[in-house]
Formats: C-alpha cells, structure tokens, sequence
C-alpha cells in the first residue's frame, strides 16, 4: 500500500436468505389434523369417538385404576404354578423352536439354499405362519387340541420359528459369503458348506434371535391365555372377568419382574456370544 491511499473496507460476504419452510410444514400439519379429523366421523366411515361417554365415566376409570395401584399381595401364593407354566411353555417353545429353525433357515436363504422351488416353498410356509397373528394361531389351536397349555405352546413354537427364520434368512441373503464360494470351488458339496461353514459362522445371529424369541414368549403367553392357552394369561383374564384388579395387579407386577430377569440374562448372553 502506497503511502496517502486509504485502505478500502473488506466487504464481507452475505449469506443467502434462509428458505421460508413454514408454508410447507403448516400445509402439513394442515392435512394431519384434516385426515385425523375426518377419520373420526362416522359420517363417511370413521371410527366413532364418543367423547361425551368417556367424560362420564371418567370416574368408573380413576376408580378402576386406583384399585390397580393397590395390589393384593395375599393372591401372590397363587400366582406361583401358573407363572411356572408359562416358564415352562415359554423355554420349551423357544428351544423347539430353536432346533426347527435351523433347517429352515438354511433352506430359505439363498447362498445356503440355491435351489430356487424349494428356497420359495419355505418362505411361503414361513410367511404364511407370520402373516396370521399369534392370538388367531391360539384360538384354532385350542379348538384342535383342547384348553391348556399344549395349544399355547405349539403357538410360541409356530411364532418364534416364523421370527427366527425370516430376520435370520435374511441376515444371510445380505452378507457377503466368500468362503462359501471357496468351499464350493474346492468341490464340497451344499450340504457340507451348510454344516461346516454357513451354520458356524451364521451360530451368533442364530443365539441372538433365539433369546430374543425367549423374551417374547413370556409376554406373548400372557395374551395367549385369554382364549385359554394356560398359563399366567388364563388366570390374568379370570381375574379380569371378577374385576379383582388388586389380583390383576400383582399378576402384572409379576409379569413385568419374570421379563426384567429374562432380558438381564439374555443381555449377558449376548455379551459373551459376542
């Protein structure tokens, strides 16, 4: 700078105008409110509300759930053998689950089931036990079989297999399996792949997804006893028909203590299998 020139003030640079988003999101909000509006009309086929009803029985409720928050601890002994019972169908359907799976999981995933008919057999059969809900499952197999805790059970069985197969087949369809290329190259045939490098290698996600139908199972079986699967759901839902809230309340204590010990231990699991 040459000396009498003044120096000239740095311009600073301006950002752009900041875009105007709310005539977008108000649109938005707009049409929510409209669809959520309009799909309590019954006029044109909405789900009727009758807000009137509840606000009359607003009392029936505070009355109904201050008798749940007041558990009767006496109807705890009783509680003891129906919990059993759902621990007992909830492991057994979880391992009978467990060793079925593991065919068919390998016969629905592509790199370890390459043989397009059957690979399609399968998944049609797993995705039509998964398409049927659990209760509907329970409510035909109580009339097959009769009331008890057989018809629960082999509905845990038919649910966990339907989970299991499905996020495991697909866990394998999408990762990459290079040593089933070299195995296959070196002349073994699929069966040998199968069970000496896809089954060990797959054997973690298959622990993941088995403990995690274990947990499952125990709240399942507490629905499932509504339509007379056994368990502790049977006894909730007769304690439900004499409105013995208090007895309700110590069942659903229950429930929740036997889920909590469930996923501490199956979260330790995890750990080690990791």
């Amino acid at each position: 700078m040459t000396p009498g020139t003044t120096a000239e003030p740095a311009t600073r640079s301006e950002l752009p105008p900041r875009p105007r988003t709310w005539p977008r999101r108000t649109l938005i909000v707009s049409a929510l409110a409209a669809f959520t509006v309009a799909t309590c009309l019954p006029a044109i086929g909405g789900v009727e509300i009758d807000l009137g009803a509840i606000a009359q029985n607003w009392r029936r409720g505070a009355a109904n759930l201050s008798a749940l928050l007041q558990p009767n601890w006496a109807f705890v002994p009783r509680t003891v053998q129906p919990m059993l019972e759902t621990l007992q169908m909830a492991f057994v359907g979880a391992a009978i689950a467990a060793a079925l799976s593991v065919p068919l999981t390998l016969w629905a995933a592509r790199p370890t089931n390459p043989h397009t008919p059957s690979r399609l057999a399968v998944r049609a059969v797993i995705n039509v036990i998964r398409a049927v809900p659990d209760l509907v499952w329970a409510t035909i197999l109580v009339a097959m079989v009769g009331v008890g805790a057989l018809p629960g059970l082999l509905t845990l069985v038919l649910f966990d297999v339907g989970i299991v197969v499905k996020l495991v087949s697909e866990a394998i369809d999408s990762a990459d399996h290079p040593y089933l290329e070299a195995a296959r190259a070196g002349g073994a045939t699929q069966h040998q792949m199968n069970r000496g490098l896809a089954l060990p290698q797959n054997l973690p996600l298959f622990a993941n997804q088995w403990l995690y139908a274990l947990e499952l199972n125990v709240r399942i079986s507490a629905i499932l006893g509504i339509v007379g699967a056994g368990g502790i759901g049977r006894l909730l839902d007769e304690r439900f028909g004499f409105f013995a809230y208090g007895d309700v309340s110590v069942i659903i204590l229950e429930i929740l203590v036997v889920v909590l010990i469930i996923e501490a231990a199956s979260h330790l699991l995890r750990r080690r299998l990791a």
